[in-house]
């Protein structure tokens, strides 16, 4: 992966990211973690780096989801995968112009002010090209880790892409000063 510093956030999409994918899911029993999410987000704690979930729901917008809902979906995987610092979630239809659904930088802005970063020392790390985008839009790092829902050109040429979401937390945290110490510089 490329990068030149070692994040201080990783901010996460949440469907096909950390959990499965079940779309306009309003029942927090379907929830279910993606491959190697949990040991990706205790590495992340044990290392003290912030973690915050930015997540498009248009079903609320479209009347297919009440806020509470996915609210009580994101309670789940808090408890399955968290602490996360903080939950931004952009309500809207796609058509609706709004500046926080992704690809716009909205979320990923609230959130690290939210965590008290700067944008630029966040990592997002998403499923689809949407999610690079609004990393790149609000000047975080962004990560693909493609899913069978993936298109192939949101990462074929795409030089920060990981199989799964735990080799990308990894290589996150390879990146600066530590890897110099860890025998990877001169010295």
């Amino acid at each position: 992966m490329t990068g030149t510093a070692r994040p201080v956030a990783v901010l996460f999409d949440r469907d096909g990211t950390l959990i499965h994918d079940v779309p306009y899911n309003a029942d927090p029993d379907l929830v279910r973690p993606m491959p190697y999410a949990a040991e990706a987000l205790r590495l992340l704690h044990a290392e003290g780096i912030a973690t915050g979930v930015v997540s498009n729901q248009s079903g609320i917008g479209r009347g297919l989801l009440t806020a509470d809902q996915v609210r009580r979906v994101n309670a789940r995987v808090d408890a399955l995968l968290g602490p996360f610092g903080t939950w931004e979630v952009c309500p809207h239809r796609p058509a609706a112009g709004c500046t926080c659904r992704k690809p716009e930088p909205g979320l990923v802005l609230r959130a690290a002010h939210r965590l008290g970063v700067r944008p630029r020392d966040c990592a997002v790390i998403g499923d689809i090209g949407a999610d690079l985008l609004a990393a790149r839009a609000a000047g975080a790092h962004g990560v693909i880790v493609p899913t069978l829902a993936t298109r192939w050109d949101e990462y074929a040429d795409e030089p920060d892409a990981a199989p799964d979401i735990l080799t990308a937390v990894q290589s996150l945290l390879s990146i600066g000063p530590d890897q110099e110490q860890a025998g990877g510089g001169p010295s």
